[in-house]
């Protein structure tokens, strides 16, 4: 099994791995910082290098728990000690819209009892669905407007990894209970302190105030009591 490096430090943009596994441009480390494909956050990019010759990154999956590295080449060997490197500017704006999603999910979940039902982040806009009755476009720019001032707060984001007993005593987590097998025992909690705490293995900002500000472009009716919510960050976060 691969170590996700990315679980505990979101913001390493460059490590040293050894190849467990090669089969041709498929290739497994023993460690990784590469986020893969999942929960509507997309693939990262970058490069392996070994002995100067660089391997860019097509595609990072999950297989069945394992986590495999597309390159652009085959020639990576069992065993090779390798270093990867991030492309960090992609890296660091999706980390901004997936923590800005959070924030604006739970804004949406406090005011109207709406869970999220689907979301999609790019390096340039996201979209989120939600299960609504309905809502107009005033309803929508009062939760931005509120989402926006928790961004302003500068509230520190942590990432904890708790057993999963003592996570499931959080109440925003009960409700997962039931849908984690209990073969999970360790789960990995997104704090924005005092205001949101989820179970997700995605990548996130260490502050709120690096995210920038929440605009709504679009929002469609796509049936059923579900709503799609379509927006982007303005303002460039800062780096820690």
């Amino acid at each position: 099994m691969t170590k996700a490096l990315y679980m505990e430090d979101c913001y390493l943009k460059e490590f040293e791995a050894k190849v467990t596994s090669a089969e041709g441009v498929y290739i497994e480390l023993d460690e990784t910082a590469f986020y893969p494909e999942s929960g509507g956050q997309p693939t990262d990019l970058g490069t392996i290098e070994k002995d100067n010759i660089v391997y860019n990154i097509v595609k990072v999956r999950k297989d069945k728990g394992r986590i495999v590295h597309e390159v652009d080449k085959e020639g990576l060997q069992k065993g090779y000690q390798v270093t990867g490197k991030l492309d960090w500017e992609r890296r660091y704006i999706l980390m901004r819209y997936h923590t800005g999603s959070h924030v604006l999910s739970t804004v949406i979940h406090n005011r109207t009892g709406a869970e999220i039902t689907g979301n999609q982040i790019y390096i340039d806009r996201a979209r989120d669905d939600f299960n609504l009755p309905d809502f107009d476009r005033e309803q929508m720019e009062g939760y931005v407007k509120e989402a926006n001032e928790i961004l302003a707060k500068n509230l520190t984001v942590t990432l904890k990894m708790l057993p999963r007993e003592v996570a499931f005593q959080i109440p925003s987590l009960v409700k997962l209970k039931m849908m984690l097998p209990e073969s999970i025992k360790i789960i990995r909690v997104v704090d924005i302190d005092g205001f949101d705490q989820q179970a997700c293995a995605g990548t996130h900002v260490k502050n709120t105030s690096e995210i920038g500000k929440i605009v709504v472009t679009e929002m469609k009716n796509k049936g059923a009591g579900n709503r799609r919510v379509y927006w982007r960050l303005e303002g460039a976060g800062f780096r820690v």
